[in-house]
């Protein structure tokens, strides 16, 4: 019988020279997807720049959230807070490492995947046919393999690692904090994680198409946030403390990581010159601040200007 619904197909059964058999209509196994012909065909190609930079940022959503809120509860007397940073980027490091090595094929830091067709490549779930409208022919699969599922996968690394690494080094070495504060940070990935599951679950091809302009409007807002609670007004308020320059420089990163997302570089000549607007947030930040100080347009409005 033919093949109903978009990710429907035949299995390969047994092939032998030009003997080929296929089983009946139906889901396809795991790391295979339908063609054209709707035959399951293993997914035997490459992750795109664009596929390593969705990964990429689905990798680094723990990691920001570990250091905001190692940051938020250590203090400003706490010395364990830098520990605690290099731990969190040990363990996610590791994690998507490891993620790699037992993804298919087993052992290399190399992964094999389907080419991401469209949005309802992500929600298979939302496409089991009905031929007769009484039996449904159920066929979810993971058609963006490995995509959707090595989230999953990386983020349970990710919280092993943690709660065999963070809660040691933390009692050593937190001794600016009180007991109950310094294991707040750990408490707040146990929240975090299952946050980020369920947003991956549902919302993960959203994301994969939106996930460069969330990339240039959080760190634009989270920039400006900053500089605006720190008081900076000048490149000398930015040269005063190390910690405001390693903000700054990873807000930076965060925007070519955006525009280079945005564009795919499929056309360099085109492309490379874009990253020159990378500092252009700050720069504007810097040269506007002294004509939006509250206290001088408080001054100004009552002088009756």
């Amino acid at each position: 019988p033919a093949c109903l619904g978009l990710y429907c197909g035949k299995t390969l059964l047994f092939k032998n020279g030009s003997t080929e058999i296929y089983g009946e209509c139906g889901v396809c196994p795991r790391g295979q997807r339908t063609n054209a012909q709707k035959y399951c065909q293993p997914c035997t190609g490459s992750p795109e720049l664009y596929d390593w930079l969705y990964l990429g940022f689905m990798a680094m959503l723990p990691l920001v959230l570990h250091w905001f809120f190692i940051e938020w509860y250590s203090g400003k007397k706490s010395s364990s807070a830098l520990f605690q940073h290099i731990t969190a980027l040990f363990e996610c490091t590791v994690a998507a490492i490891i993620t790699l090595l037992v993804s298919d094929p087993v052992g290399v830091l190399y992964i094999r995947s389907c080419r991401v067709l469209m949005l309802s490549d992500w929600y298979t779930m939302l496409y089991n046919p009905s031929p007769d409208y009484i039996t449904t022919v159920h066929c979810t699969h993971e058609a963006v393999y490995p995509l959707y599922t090595i989230v999953f996968i990386y983020y349970a690394f990710c919280l092993v690692l943690m709660m065999l690494l963070r809660p040691l080094l933390v009692k050593k070495i937190a001794c600016g904090l009180g007991k109950s504060d310094r294991f707040k940070s750990i408490y707040a990935a146990l929240y975090f994680f299952p946050i980020l599951t369920v947003l991956q679950a549902v919302g993960g091809g959203l994301l994969y198409y939106a996930f460069p302009y969330i990339i240039l409007v959080l760190s634009l807002v989270t920039l400006a946030v900053y500089m605006s609670a720190s008081e900076i007004e000048s490149c000398y308020d930015l040269l005063v403390r190390k910690k405001r320059l390693i903000v700054l420089f990873s807000h930076w990163l965060l925007h070519a990581y955006g525009i280079i997302s945005i564009s795919r570089m499929d056309k360099l000549e085109q492309d490379l010159p874009l990253l020159a607007l990378v500092p252009t947030p700050a720069l504007f930040y810097l040269f506007t601040a002294k004509f939006t100080e509250p206290s001088r347009i408080l001054s100004e409005g009552a002088n009756g200007h």
